[in-house]
């Protein structure tokens, strides 16, 4: 694919002259030019060595998949520009990783498990306005839906949201604070009662109900699929449906899982991280990896890795592998991502309240 750049040359001028303040716009005037240099983070340029580096922050769960997807990226990128890209890569639960990033790790591009991680950079200024436009489908790269992953046999006869409140059923699930993929799982149980018409009393008496049965919260998808799978805890595990397809070809999960046929629909977003890349002088790289993401190559093996593709050319090849979900619900259904964060995930939101009266 040709390296496209995800941003206009007049918004991305201006948003390097922004982040290097009044000094730039005085040289810019005057003709000099201006060499950004790396910086004290893991973050880099493209100096006089001729190489770049980037450093690419993602959630936990995605690493098998850049294992794959970034080599592919260098040799592409090597091929067209005729220079060595260095990629450095973090993982961890998105929001551990979004709040990572705010205190200073410096990323060059974030691929979170919800864009409401993305909006903190912005808020925190990392990310300017408008990164959703920078490439199509509001820069969704990869989309999944909710797992129940079961015993083997599914003993407790486990297909419905609602089964999971019946007395006995010890439930796994990661922590919401920490975990983007845990705050999926948590608006299935929530959109499963609000997309049928129910109000949000009975929505939250039916995610408290849950919460009773969840006996520890993991820090990260990954970290709830050990404990369920590794060290037997729980009846059932709520996860990404990646999650589930990569345990299943691993030989790890012995039972099976199921996929209700009510979900929300899981966009995972790619955003420059627009403060870190104009200090580094790396944009043009750190646009390239963002458009590739949702290139044919890549896309093939997030499918691979248990991932719905969102390129409709290799979703059309792949979507036979996946449980049809009949009845799809988004964030925007459901009230958008800043209601959802003030009813649900505020500190002293329901969760917290939830938690609480678990304690007790």
């Amino acid at each position: 694919m040709e390296y496209a750049p995800a941003r206009s040359s007049v918004r991305g001028a201006a948003g390097r002259l922004k982040a290097l303040g009044a000094t730039a716009l005085v040289l810019a005037a005057s003709g000099f030019g201006l060499s950004a240099c790396g910086g004290p983070g893991t973050g880099g340029s493209a100096g006089g060595s001729g190489r770049t580096s980037l450093l690419l922050v993602s959630y936990a769960v995605t690493k098998t998949a850049y294992d794959r997807i970034l080599p592919g990226f260098k040799a592409d990128w090597k091929k067209k520009t005729g220079e060595d890209l260095e990629i450095t890569t973090s993982y961890g639960g998105s929001g551990s990783q979004t709040r990572a990033v705010i205190d200073g790790l410096e990323a060059d591009v974030v691929t979170l498990a919800l864009s409401d991680d993305v909006q903190k950079l912005q808020a925190a200024g990392l990310v300017q306005p408008g990164w959703e436009q920078e490439i199509p489908g509001n820069s969704v790269i990869t989309r999944s839906v909710v797992a129940l992953i079961t015993r083997e046999g599914n003993p407790k006869g486990l297909r419905q949201w609602s089964d999971l409140s019946r007395p006995g059923v010890s439930v796994v699930t990661a922590n919401p604070k920490t975990s983007g993929g845990a705050r999926w799982n948590v608006l299935a149980l929530w959109g499963s009662v609000k997309s049928t018409g129910g109000s949000d009393a009975q929505a939250a008496a039916f995610l408290g109900s849950i919460v009773q049965q969840v006996p520890s919260l993991p820090r990260d998808a990954r970290e709830a699929s050990d404990a369920f799978l590794k060290r037997n805890q729980g009846d059932v595990l709520l996860n990404y449906e990646n999650e589930a397809i990569l345990a299943r070809r691993s030989g790890n999960l012995k039972g099976g899982f199921v996929v209700p046929s009510r979900n929300i629909s899981i966009e995972g977003p790619v955003a420059v991280v627009d403060r870190n890349v104009d200090r580094h002088g790396n944009r043009k790289a750190a646009e390239a990896l963002a458009a590739y993401l949702q290139s044919e190559p890549a896309q093939a093996i997030f499918a691979e890795e248990g991932f719905r593709p969102v390129n409709a050319t290799v979703w059309n090849r792949v979507k036979d592998r996946f449980a049809p979900v009949p009845e799809l619900f988004t964030v925007e259904s459901l009230g958008g991502w800043p209601q959802l964060d003030q009813t649900l995930f505020r500190n002293g939101g329901l969760w917290d309240q939830l938690l609480r009266q678990r304690r007790r």
